[in-house]
């Protein structure tokens, strides 16, 4: 399936979900963001910590993201979507930390969902430092 017989709706939509990963991160808006992601979600954060269903990724959520401190700002640009199926979407995300002391990457893989009330969730998610050098 490409992106071609897909309706503009659902790529809208999927850019909107991570236009608002993006925003609730910046503002460490834990509940923003925990609004984004499917009750049997699977999250592996940056550091390789795996999280297993909602309830796990709202308490590491909750611990971490409101005290994190950074000198910077992130932003989040999807970079390719495959629908695997109508209603289910891989999505490769170039994530770049802008830091005062320059910039680094992460590279990571959504797998969202389109639930029968025809709104899109954070399914499955892996995130990928990249490397230089």
């Amino acid at each position: 399936m490409t992106t071609d017989t897909v309706p503009a709706a659902d790529i809208e939509a999927i850019e909107r979900i991570v236009a608002t990963v993006e925003r609730t991160q910046r503002a460490k808006d834990a509940d923003g963001f925990l609004a984004l992601f499917h009750p049997d979600a699977l999250w592996t954060t940056a550091h390789g910590k795996v999280l297993v269903g909602l309830d796990e990724i709202a308490a590491f959520t909750r611990a971490v993201l409101p005290a994190a401190d950074w000198d910077g700002e992130v932003t989040y640009e999807v970079v390719h979507t495959r629908f695997l199926r109508p209603d289910v979407a891989a999505v490769k995300i170039r994530q770049v930390y802008h830091a005062p002391e320059g910039d680094s990457e992460g590279s990571p893989l959504y797998v969202m969902t389109r639930g029968d009330d025809g709104h899109w969730l954070l399914h499955v998610g892996q995130n990928t430092e990249v490397r230089t050098g």
